[in-house]
């Protein structure tokens, strides 16, 4: 009869109070909530929204559903979230980044689905490492290394796994409201302080206008800090990929590049901009100076290489990361058809070309082939002479190495020299 009662409210257009949406997320969580309730739910938010109080007590509802997560360290807990990109590893370098100046990262992230990578599988790229850890092994990395990046437990706020389920095939999967709550509820549940939103926008973003980016950022603002966190988001651009590779094992590739030292590339900057953001945030902000340095001098590396050792991965792997990391049997290049610049990169072809050679899914259950991938990508305004690499393919099979490259000269568009967008667009405190 609650939820019922619940159903009723929101379908009159009337805001739930935080009793009613905490007993619904209990429902969710141990199943006297049904399916059918769910996906009314769900609909009825999607037409009529929650609110801003109403966003902030389903996303405490949806945290408190399951294990909720405290710790006692010497130093700040604070995490970052990403929206979803293409070429996008961050993650991997801004937490042993932070790490290495005294911050605790305790990054609960997730596997790729559809044309977006997952943190998880570009880890899990790297040979023997798992990502699935336990509460105590996670509490003991997070404290020797200063950070871990691991794939949630079924504890952890299983309200939103079950009313994502439901979501994704009740075609309600866009509220900005249920992706503020279901992003939220899972990173709170971790126990962190402070947390720094990566909203990307662009052709290569799940939200590819400004306005739908900006909303987004706003309400993800606006509700972590209602709930209690202290917390910034800033818009970066996704009109091309972050790093030159878009794959699993490429990817890392990439991340080793600047974890040695490659501070002016794209990666490292917005890596060192939402670290300071960070920092800002967490009472450290004279230390952002400090987060180059991390890179320059091998600090960042050694507390990558300790977690990734923690992991199950190679003790090594920092020091020999080329021969641990596995290749595709065909590489080849695509050529520029024609002399111009790089005027537009459609980011999400780039993403599906990745699914299609076998380094995503499109189901949660895929299998994945961590070695192929697209390097050595051109970026917007880059000058070619016909010719020229635009990148290169990393394939399981000449035969998918060739399809790949049919789709992908669709995806690079050559003209006239476009405007180039800023890695920045704007930032939400």
């Amino acid at each position: 009869m609650e939820t019922r009662a619940l159903l009723s409210a929101l379908r009159a257009g009337q805001a739930p109070d935080h009793d009613a949406l905490s007993g619904f997320a209990a429902g969710l969580a141990d199943g006297t909530v049904s399916d059918a309730q769910a996906g009314a739910f769900a609909m009825a938010v999607c037409l009529n929204g929650l609110g801003d109080a109403g966003t902030v007590a389903l996303t405490q509802a949806m945290r408190d559903s399951g294990d909720v997560l405290a710790w006692d360290l010497p130093g700040p807990v604070v995490d970052k979230h990403s929206t979803g990109g293409v070429g996008d590893p961050v993650s991997l370098i801004l937490a042993p980044m932070l790490a290495a100046l005294g911050c605790y990262v305790p990054m609960i992230s997730g596997r790729g689905l559809g044309h977006s990578g997952g943190t998880l599988d570009k880890l899990e790229s790297i040979p023997g490492v798992s990502t699935t850890v336990d509460e105590p092994g996670f509490r003991a990395i997070v404290g020797d290394t200063g950070c871990a990046i691991v794939s949630a437990t079924g504890a952890i706020a299983p309200a939103d796994k079950r009313l994502y389920a439901v979501r994704d095939v009740t075609g309600t999967v866009d509220s900005i409201d249920l992706i503020t709550a279901s992003i939220l509820s899972k990173k709170l549940a971790g126990g962190i302080g402070t947390l720094v939103l990566d909203v990307k926008v662009g052709s290569g973003a799940f939200m590819p206008t400004a306005k739908a980016a900006r909303a987004l950022a706003q309400q993800l603002v606006a509700t972590a800090n209602g709930a209690g966190c202290a917390t910034r988001a800033l818009i970066t651009d996704m009109n091309q990929p972050l790093a030159p590779a878009v794959g699993n094992a490429v990817e890392v590739a990439a991340v080793m590049a600047v974890l040695n030292g490659a501070t002016d590339t794209p990666l490292a900057q917005v890596a060192l901009k939402l670290g300071a953001s960070v920092l800002t945030l967490a009472g450290q902000g004279a230390r952002t100076a400090d987060l180059a340095a991390t890179l320059r001098d091998g600090r960042a590396a050694e507390r990558f290489g300790r977690m990734i050792a923690a992991l199950g991965g190679p003790v090594d792997f920092v020091e020999n990361w080329e021969t641990h990391l596995p290749t595709a049997p065909v590489i080849v290049d695509l050529p520029a058809p024609e002399t111009g610049d790089i005027a537009a990169i459609d980011g999400v072809a780039l993403g599906e070309t990745v699914v299609r050679l076998g380094g995503g899914r499109m189901v949660e259950s895929g299998r994945i082939d961590p070695a192929v991938g697209l390097s050595h990508i051109r970026r917007l305004g880059d000058r070619v002479t016909k010719g020229d690499t635009l990148l290169r393919i990393h394939a399981a099979t000449s035969d998918s190495a060739d399809a790949a490259a049919r789709r992908l000269r669709r995806a690079i568009t050559i003209g006239v020299p476009p405007t180039l967008p800023p890695l920045i667009h704007e930032e939400f405190a």
